[in-house]
């Protein structure tokens, strides 16, 4: 596959970008793009969430995935109840409930993958990855509309505490086409320069975190932080369209759903959304999340999925770090918590193989709608044959509870079968970040998803 970067706002695209120009490994490309997610896409992501990733290795011939996803807090420290913050934030037709506050955050782990990643994988030093983030902080940066929408949704929560000053600065919420300015990250980001990835668990940016654990109440410890470590895995395997696609399974379900799709190519567009419709199944809970998807020159390849969760509304003072809300998102809480164990998580970043070698790397945004997202857009390139761009943009539904919610652009026999077949149909007045983001690379080409002003470039070739 030609080289590229597929991410969620332009700003990360370029960052990858760059650092592949100069000889970097997918690895680093995909560190550089993280970091710069960490400032570019701050409604989404942020250096205190966690995430999941997948790696191929042309070399070894190897993909294993990458857990850096949140660790439940409270290693060393004594068992206690907490209050959260209740709200409902209006996310379309739906109103959503959410838990925030200091105690929903969990012991973040997107630092530590990122260091897993580059040592194992990396050719570049590391202070040299962190470059294109910080000049983003130094600068400021563009404010897409997919973004502006997300931040109307979550502004109660965005715009809490010091969150005011970068989201609603002035008193006005910022809007599409503003600059969003978070100087504080400037600080953050010259010390995972100087420090580190290692800086949160044994350095500055850990010291600063725990400062405001103390003074409010939040449940990490430093002994949360000193035992975290990122660590690799075998992934799932699932036979589809001809490839062998290799994902991750936890709450994700896609290795099952993608094994049920039927053949979808030459069906009517009725039939397709009746058979997608039937085969996809979950709830309507928002998800904010990023995800970003790089190939390199000589094959590798690299997808990283990231997030904060909604986000606690609490900042580390100075530094501009919005906390991870992980331990308020109750899809993801399965029976008692322990501290030291992973919270679950829906994230699937994903690679297939055919008798060529890699055919397509992939990965999707969306909490539950993720699953849904990634096997349409997987089926549309794989099954149907479309190049990447199309298969991105291409209308999609999400089945949840008896509704069948569908994007515009959806022949009109569709919302007639499916009612006919005893669905209620929902249907939405444009593309909306609602039905997931997807980033993708493949051999006809890369896609960043519109729904989340994703962006998508191959590196140009010399």
């Amino acid at each position: 596959m030609q080289a590229a970067v597929a991410a969620g706002h332009p700003a990360t695209v370029e960052a990858g970008i760059e650092v592949l120009s100069e000889g970097g490994s997918a690895a680093d490309a995909a560190v550089a793009a993280s970091l710069a997610s960490c400032v570019a896409e701050t409604v989404m992501t942020g250096l205190l969430g966690g995430g999941h990733g997948i790696y191929f290795d042309v070399l070894t011939g190897q993909a294993r995935n990458l857990d850096c996803f949140v660790a439940v807090p409270g290693l060393g420290g004594e068992r206690r109840d907490v209050e959260l913050l209740e709200l409902e934030i209006p996310f379309g037709t739906e109103l959503v409930h959410y838990a925030v506050g200091i105690a929903s955050c969990g012991v973040p782990g997107l630092p530590a993958g990122l260091g897993v990643l580059h040592a194992e994988h990396g050719r570049l030093p590391w202070p040299r990855l962190v470059e294109p983030a910080l000049r983003l902080a130094r600068e400021g940066v563009d404010f897409p509309p997919a973004h502006a929408s997300c931040l109307a949704m979550l502004a109660p929560v965005m715009t809490m505490n010091e969150g005011a000053r970068i989201y609603s600065p002035g008193g006005e919420l910022l809007e599409a086409g503003g600059r969003l300015e978070q100087p504080g990250l400037v600080r953050a980001l010259e010390l995972v320069a100087e420090e580190g990835p290692r800086s949160l668990y044994e350095g500055a940016l850990g010291s600063s975190l725990l400062e405001l654990m103390d003074e409010r109440g939040g449940l990490v410890t430093q002994e949360d932080l000193q035992r975290y470590e990122a660590t690799w895995s075998e992934p799932v395997e699932a036979a589809y369209a001809g490839t062998c696609f290799l994902t991750r399974e936890g709450l994700s379900g896609v290795p099952a759903a993608i094994s049920r799709v039927p053949p979808l190519r030459g069906l009517a567009p009725a039939e397709r959304a009746l058979a997608l419709t039937r085969t996809l199944d979950g709830t309507a809970v928002a998800g904010h999340t990023t995800n970003l998807t790089v190939a390199d020159a000589e094959g590798n390849a690299c997808v990283l999925t990231t997030s904060l969760g909604l986000g606690s509304g609490d900042f580390v003072p100075a530094l501009d770090l919005h906390l991870n809300s992980m331990l308020g998102e109750t899809d993801l809480i399965r029976g008692r918590l322990e501290p030291g164990e992973r919270m679950e998580s829906m994230m699937a970043p994903s690679v297939a193989f055919d008798g060529e070698g890699l055919a397509l790397a992939a990965g999707a945004a969306g909490g539950t709608r993720l699953r849904g997202a990634l096997v349409q857009v997987v089926a549309g390139i794989l099954d149907e044959r479309l190049e990447p761009e199309a298969a991105v943009t291409k209308p999609r539904l999400h089945p949840a509870a008896g509704v069948v919610h569908l994007e515009p652009g959806f022949e009109p026999e569709v919302s007639a079968a499916l009612e006919e077949a005893g669905y209620e149909v929902r249907a939405w007045p444009s593309l909306h970040h609602y039905f997931g983001g997807v980033s993708v690379v493949g051999r006809a080409g890369s896609a960043g998803d519109p729904r989340r002003s994703g962006g998508a470039q191959a590196l140009a070739p010399g």
